[in-house]
């Protein structure tokens, strides 16, 4: 007999494929039927046959782009993180500068990403603040509300024994906000992502070294839909690929501790 837990997963797998199928399916028959150009919208097989023939080009600007990503996410994590703790250490210090990160976090990074390209005066330095704008937010956001969330019984327990302001931060509030800061990590990472390919988009520069937004552009210009289509591919699974490794990553670290993991959810 199978465990309920293998049921669980297999359903988990097969319900979204089964989705998947039913809706390539229908784009499928409704093109063929209609006899819709490629240069309006394409058959799912010929963007899968022109994710093949141009793979290795587009391939390539992924990298690119994810280069990107990753550089922005990384150091939305770090000064996140820090930023968290140093407004979580006084009312007053978060009062004062939670409502300007709040603003930077409503601008449209479209409208000043010009201004930023002009004054970093380099393309992914230009490229990574962008990107950096639009991911960092969640993870001070969640990070602070982790580390406000601690439980006064215990932080009493801690003044108790005399642990000093450290001592409770390391042992007692970054603990208790690790699921909070790990779920702001998860967002950032799609934000990173999108704040990238936005940020290449105004950019719009081209060249061996152009990232995945730019063959998008490219390939729009040219009306060639198919490409286009396949760029959008490529960009949603690395998407959904970096939530899936943050949210492994999390599972990880939470997992034999933190009541989320240990209920199996």
């Amino acid at each position: 007999m199978m465990p309920a837990f293998v049921k669980e997963r297999l359903v988990d797998i097969a319900a979204p494929v089964a989705v998947a199928i039913l809706f390539l399916g229908a784009w499928e028959w409704v093109v063929r039927a209609n006899e819709i150009a490629p240069y309006i919208l394409p058959s799912p097989l010929l963007v899968a046959e022109t994710l093949w023939t141009d793979g290795p080009s587009l391939l390539s600007s992924l990298w690119v782009t994810l280069r990107t990503t990753l550089a922005a996410l990384a150091a939305a994590t770090g000064l996140g993180l820090g930023l968290a703790v140093l407004l979580s250490q006084s009312r007053l210090v978060e009062r004062s500068f939670y409502p300007y990160l709040v603003i930077l976090q409503v601008t449209p990074v479209v409208s000043i990403a010009p201004l930023i390209i002009i004054w970093a005066n380099d393309v992914f330095l230009s490229l990574l603040i962008c990107a950096w704008i639009v991911a960092f937010f969640p993870v001070v956001a969640n990070t602070t509300l982790g580390l406000n969330s601690t439980d006064p019984g215990l932080d009493d327990l801690f003044k108790l024994y005399r642990a000093n302001r450290w001592q409770r931060l390391i042992h007692l509030r970054l603990p208790t906000a690790m699921p909070y800061f790990l779920a702001g990590v998860r967002i950032s990472g799609g934000l990173a992502l999108i704040g990238a390919v936005v940020a290449e988009f105004v950019a719009g520069s081209g060249g061996a070294d152009s990232g995945l937004a730019f063959r998008i552009l490219e390939a729009g210009y040219r009306l060639q839909i198919p490409r286009l289509f396949a760029a959008l591919l490529l960009l949603s699974l690395t998407g959904v690929l970096i939530h899936v490794v943050l949210g492994l990553v999390a599972r990880r670290i939470l997992r034999g501790w933190h009541e989320s993991e240990l209920r199996g959810r």
